[in-house]
Protein backbone atom coordinates (compact mmCIF):
# COMPACT_ATOMS: atom_id res chain seq x y z
CA UNK A 1 0.00 0.00 0.00
CA UNK A 2 1.57 3.23 -0.89
CA UNK A 3 4.16 1.61 -2.69
CA UNK A 4 4.54 4.93 -5.34
CA UNK A 5 7.05 4.60 -8.12
CA UNK A 6 8.77 8.05 -9.06
CA UNK A 7 8.47 7.05 -12.98
CA UNK A 8 5.95 5.14 -14.62
CA UNK A 9 5.26 2.85 -17.33
CA UNK A 10 2.43 1.07 -19.31
CA UNK A 11 3.88 -1.19 -21.81
CA UNK A 12 7.09 -0.19 -21.98
CA UNK A 13 6.58 3.55 -23.34
CA UNK A 14 7.15 6.19 -20.71
CA UNK A 15 3.69 7.71 -19.82
CA UNK A 16 2.80 9.82 -16.40
CA UNK A 17 -0.08 8.99 -14.84
CA UNK A 18 -2.14 11.54 -12.49
CA UNK A 19 -5.44 12.02 -10.36
CA UNK A 20 -8.32 14.14 -10.05
CA UNK A 21 -9.92 13.75 -6.63
CA UNK A 22 -12.71 14.72 -5.43
CA UNK A 23 -12.45 16.51 -1.90
CA UNK A 24 -15.58 15.66 0.52
CA UNK A 25 -16.74 12.03 0.90
CA UNK A 26 -13.10 10.89 0.00
CA UNK A 27 -10.58 13.03 1.90
CA UNK A 28 -12.83 14.85 4.42
CA UNK A 29 -16.68 13.97 5.98
CA UNK A 30 -18.01 17.41 6.77
CA UNK A 31 -15.44 18.91 9.16
CA UNK A 32 -13.38 15.45 9.90
CA UNK A 33 -10.63 13.96 8.04
CA UNK A 34 -11.65 10.69 6.58
CA UNK A 35 -8.97 8.40 8.11
CA UNK A 36 -5.70 7.45 5.90
CA UNK A 37 -6.53 10.64 3.62
CA UNK A 38 -4.03 12.62 4.71
CA UNK A 39 -1.47 10.20 4.33
CA UNK A 40 -2.76 8.72 0.49
CA UNK A 41 -2.19 12.81 -0.01
CA UNK A 42 1.23 13.14 1.39
CA UNK A 43 2.49 9.72 -0.42
CA UNK A 44 1.43 12.06 -3.89
CA UNK A 45 3.23 14.61 -2.68
CA UNK A 46 6.35 12.36 -1.96
CA UNK A 47 6.39 10.50 -4.88
CA UNK A 48 5.69 13.23 -7.33
CA UNK A 49 2.25 12.11 -8.94
CA UNK A 50 0.27 14.51 -10.44
CA UNK A 51 -3.28 15.39 -8.69
CA UNK A 52 -5.60 18.31 -8.46
CA UNK A 53 -8.19 18.34 -6.26
CA UNK A 54 -11.32 18.55 -8.43
CA UNK A 55 -14.35 20.35 -6.33
CA UNK A 56 -17.99 21.10 -7.33
CA UNK A 57 -17.81 23.87 -4.92
CA UNK A 58 -17.61 27.40 -6.61
CA UNK A 59 -17.84 28.91 -2.93
CA UNK A 60 -14.68 29.08 -1.84
CA UNK A 61 -11.26 30.64 -3.41
CA UNK A 62 -8.47 28.17 -3.94
CA UNK A 63 -6.95 29.63 -0.94
CA UNK A 64 -9.98 28.74 1.57
CA UNK A 65 -9.65 25.25 -0.17
CA UNK A 66 -6.37 25.12 0.78
CA UNK A 67 -6.99 26.37 4.27
CA UNK A 68 -9.58 24.07 4.80
CA UNK A 69 -7.20 21.12 3.87
CA UNK A 70 -4.40 22.49 6.01
CA UNK A 71 -6.52 22.21 9.14
CA UNK A 72 -6.99 18.57 8.69
CA UNK A 73 -3.69 18.17 8.03
CA UNK A 74 -2.84 18.12 4.56
CA UNK A 75 -0.49 20.47 2.93
CA UNK A 76 -1.17 21.37 -0.28
CA UNK A 77 -0.55 24.35 -2.52
CA UNK A 78 -3.54 26.93 -4.46
CA UNK A 79 -2.21 24.90 -7.91
CA UNK A 80 -3.17 21.02 -6.43
CA UNK A 81 -6.99 23.35 -6.71
CA UNK A 82 -9.11 22.72 -9.57
CA UNK A 83 -13.07 24.07 -8.84
CA UNK A 84 -16.04 24.15 -10.69
CA UNK A 85 -15.80 28.33 -10.59
CA UNK A 86 -12.82 28.26 -12.52
CA UNK A 87 -14.10 25.98 -14.90
CA UNK A 88 -17.14 28.49 -15.05
CA UNK A 89 -15.01 31.11 -15.86
CA UNK A 90 -12.35 29.72 -18.34
CA UNK A 91 -15.58 28.36 -19.99
CA UNK A 92 -16.96 31.81 -20.32
CA UNK A 93 -13.83 33.27 -21.07
CA UNK A 94 -13.32 31.23 -24.22
CA UNK A 95 -17.04 31.64 -25.21
CA UNK A 96 -17.15 35.53 -24.52
CA UNK A 97 -13.94 37.58 -24.55
CA UNK A 98 -14.65 40.55 -22.60
CA UNK A 99 -18.12 39.32 -21.79
CA UNK A 100 -20.40 40.48 -19.25
CA UNK A 101 -22.35 38.43 -16.21
CA UNK A 102 -24.67 38.93 -13.82
CA UNK A 103 -23.68 36.40 -10.96
CA UNK A 104 -25.29 34.70 -8.37
CA UNK A 105 -22.48 33.36 -6.17
CA UNK A 106 -19.39 34.45 -3.95
CA UNK A 107 -15.47 34.39 -3.58
CA UNK A 108 -14.32 31.90 -5.80
CA UNK A 109 -16.77 32.27 -8.90
CA UNK A 110 -16.58 36.13 -8.85
CA UNK A 111 -12.57 35.88 -8.36
CA UNK A 112 -12.13 33.22 -11.28
CA UNK A 113 -14.87 34.99 -13.90
CA UNK A 114 -12.81 38.52 -13.29
CA UNK A 115 -9.55 36.52 -14.08
CA UNK A 116 -11.14 35.69 -17.19
CA UNK A 117 -11.65 38.88 -18.26
CA UNK A 118 -15.92 38.66 -17.91
CA UNK A 119 -17.05 42.27 -16.22
CA UNK A 120 -19.92 41.39 -13.33
CA UNK A 121 -22.87 43.89 -14.22
CA UNK A 122 -25.75 44.48 -12.94
CA UNK A 123 -28.08 45.37 -15.90
CA UNK A 124 -28.51 43.59 -19.49
CA UNK A 125 -25.63 41.04 -19.23
CA UNK A 126 -24.96 38.10 -22.05
CA UNK A 127 -24.38 35.88 -19.08
CA UNK A 128 -26.39 34.88 -16.42
CA UNK A 129 -24.47 32.62 -13.71
CA UNK A 130 -25.45 30.97 -10.72
CA UNK A 131 -22.85 29.17 -8.17
CA UNK A 132 -23.32 28.21 -4.49
CA UNK A 133 -23.56 30.75 -1.90
CA UNK A 134 -26.49 32.59 0.74
CA UNK A 135 -25.76 36.04 0.60
CA UNK A 136 -28.25 36.35 -2.72
CA UNK A 137 -31.87 36.86 -2.08
CA UNK A 138 -35.40 35.81 -3.51
CA UNK A 139 -35.16 39.87 -5.15
CA UNK A 140 -32.02 39.09 -7.05
CA UNK A 141 -32.91 35.80 -7.70
CA UNK A 142 -36.37 37.68 -9.55
CA UNK A 143 -33.61 40.01 -11.44
CA UNK A 144 -31.92 36.98 -13.01
CA UNK A 145 -34.93 35.94 -13.91
CA UNK A 146 -36.23 38.85 -15.77
CA UNK A 147 -32.58 38.91 -17.35
CA UNK A 148 -32.66 35.51 -18.56
CA UNK A 149 -36.57 35.79 -20.12
CA UNK A 150 -34.58 39.35 -21.32
CA UNK A 151 -32.08 36.73 -23.55
CA UNK A 152 -29.07 36.44 -21.13
CA UNK A 153 -27.64 32.84 -21.65
CA UNK A 154 -28.08 30.80 -18.56
CA UNK A 155 -25.01 29.09 -16.47
CA UNK A 156 -24.99 27.09 -13.45
CA UNK A 157 -21.54 25.97 -11.83
CA UNK A 158 -22.90 22.11 -10.97
CA UNK A 159 -26.07 20.76 -9.96
CA UNK A 160 -25.14 18.92 -6.95
CA UNK A 161 -28.19 18.18 -4.63
CA UNK A 162 -28.71 19.26 -1.01
CA UNK A 163 -27.92 16.69 1.58
CA UNK A 164 -31.85 16.75 2.67
CA UNK A 165 -30.65 17.06 6.60
CA UNK A 166 -32.19 19.14 8.87
CA UNK A 167 -30.44 22.38 9.97
CA UNK A 168 -28.50 22.56 6.60
CA UNK A 169 -27.68 26.24 6.24
CA UNK A 170 -27.68 26.20 2.16
CA UNK A 171 -30.58 25.53 0.23
CA UNK A 172 -28.30 23.55 -2.63
CA UNK A 173 -27.48 24.52 -6.21
CA UNK A 174 -30.24 22.16 -7.69
CA UNK A 175 -33.40 23.76 -5.95
CA UNK A 176 -31.96 27.20 -7.10
CA UNK A 177 -31.23 25.93 -10.32
CA UNK A 178 -34.69 24.32 -11.12
CA UNK A 179 -36.42 27.38 -9.23
CA UNK A 180 -34.55 29.42 -12.09
CA UNK A 181 -35.32 27.28 -15.13
CA UNK A 182 -38.95 26.74 -14.03
CA UNK A 183 -39.53 30.87 -13.75
CA UNK A 184 -37.79 30.97 -17.15
CA UNK A 185 -38.30 27.84 -19.51
CA UNK A 186 -35.42 28.03 -20.02
CA UNK A 187 -32.60 24.71 -19.07
CA UNK A 188 -29.50 26.07 -17.68
CA UNK A 189 -25.75 24.76 -19.33
CA UNK A 190 -24.31 23.06 -16.83
CA UNK A 191 -19.91 23.97 -16.33
CA UNK A 192 -19.42 21.67 -13.20
CA UNK A 193 -19.29 17.56 -12.58
CA UNK A 194 -20.35 15.54 -14.63
CA UNK A 195 -20.08 18.13 -17.84
CA UNK A 196 -17.65 17.33 -19.80
CA UNK A 197 -16.57 21.37 -20.02
CA UNK A 198 -14.79 20.29 -15.96
CA UNK A 199 -13.78 17.03 -16.55
CA UNK A 200 -11.93 17.71 -19.72
CA UNK A 201 -10.93 21.29 -18.45
CA UNK A 202 -9.58 19.67 -15.28
CA UNK A 203 -7.51 17.25 -16.88
CA UNK A 204 -5.81 19.71 -19.29
CA UNK A 205 -4.72 21.56 -16.00
CA UNK A 206 -2.37 18.57 -15.15
CA UNK A 207 -0.85 18.08 -18.58
CA UNK A 208 -2.51 14.82 -18.85
CA UNK A 209 -4.02 12.82 -22.25
CA UNK A 210 -7.00 11.07 -21.25
CA UNK A 211 -5.31 7.17 -21.31
CA UNK A 212 -3.08 8.98 -18.17
CA UNK A 213 -6.32 10.09 -16.15
CA UNK A 214 -8.06 8.67 -13.21
CA UNK A 215 -10.98 10.24 -11.56
CA UNK A 216 -11.18 9.31 -7.49
CA UNK A 217 -14.70 10.33 -6.24
CA UNK A 218 -17.24 9.31 -3.81
CA UNK A 219 -20.68 9.62 -5.75
CA UNK A 220 -21.74 7.99 -9.12
CA UNK A 221 -23.73 10.96 -10.77
CA UNK A 222 -21.03 12.97 -10.92
CA UNK A 223 -17.37 12.23 -10.33
CA UNK A 224 -17.77 8.12 -11.82
CA UNK A 225 -20.15 9.51 -14.27
CA UNK A 226 -18.12 11.98 -15.75
CA UNK A 227 -14.77 10.16 -15.81
CA UNK A 228 -16.63 7.12 -17.58
CA UNK A 229 -18.17 9.58 -20.41
CA UNK A 230 -14.91 11.24 -20.95
CA UNK A 231 -12.68 7.52 -20.90
CA UNK A 232 -10.65 7.92 -17.70
CA UNK A 233 -10.45 5.05 -15.36
CA UNK A 234 -12.47 6.23 -12.32
CA UNK A 235 -11.75 4.66 -9.03
CA UNK A 236 -15.07 4.51 -6.45
CA UNK A 237 -14.30 5.23 -2.53
CA UNK A 238 -17.50 4.28 -0.25
CA UNK A 239 -16.36 6.63 2.59
CA UNK A 240 -19.07 9.47 1.44
CA UNK A 241 -22.62 8.73 -0.47
CA UNK A 242 -22.41 6.22 -2.93
CA UNK A 243 -23.45 2.57 -1.18
CA UNK A 244 -22.10 -0.92 -2.49
CA UNK A 245 -25.53 -2.19 -3.08
CA UNK A 246 -26.88 0.31 -5.38
CA UNK A 247 -24.15 0.14 -7.63
CA UNK A 248 -25.78 -2.25 -9.85
CA UNK A 249 -28.83 0.42 -10.26
CA UNK A 250 -26.42 2.14 -12.69
CA UNK A 251 -25.79 1.72 -16.65
CA UNK A 252 -21.69 2.16 -15.86
CA UNK A 253 -19.54 1.35 -13.40
CA UNK A 254 -16.10 2.01 -12.18
CA UNK A 255 -12.98 0.53 -12.49
CA UNK A 256 -12.20 -0.10 -8.94
CA UNK A 257 -14.49 0.03 -5.87
CA UNK A 258 -12.70 0.79 -2.72
CA UNK A 259 -13.95 1.59 0.40
CA UNK A 260 -11.80 4.36 1.42
CA UNK A 261 -8.42 6.18 -0.69
CA UNK A 262 -6.33 4.50 1.90
CA UNK A 263 -7.16 1.01 0.51
CA UNK A 264 -5.67 2.27 -3.15
CA UNK A 265 -2.28 0.62 -3.87
CA UNK A 266 -0.14 1.75 -6.54
CA UNK A 267 0.68 1.56 -8.94
CA UNK A 268 -2.58 1.19 -9.91
CA UNK A 269 -2.83 -2.04 -12.74
CA UNK A 270 -3.89 0.38 -15.97
CA UNK A 271 -0.30 2.69 -14.83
Amino acid sequence: MYTLPRKTSTKGNNMKHGLLIDMDGVIYSGESLIEGADKFIANLLKNDIPFTFMTNNSQRTRLEVVRKLKSLDIHVTEEHIYTSAMATGKFLGDQSSGGTAYVLGEGGLLASLHENGITLVNTDPEFVVLGEGRNFTLEMVQRAVDMILAGAKFITTNRDPSPKKPGWNNLGIAATTAMIEEATGRKAFVTGKPSPVMMRSSRKYLGLETAETTVIGDTMETDIQGGVQMGYKTILVLSGIARKERLGHYAFKPDLVVSSVAEIEFPLKWW
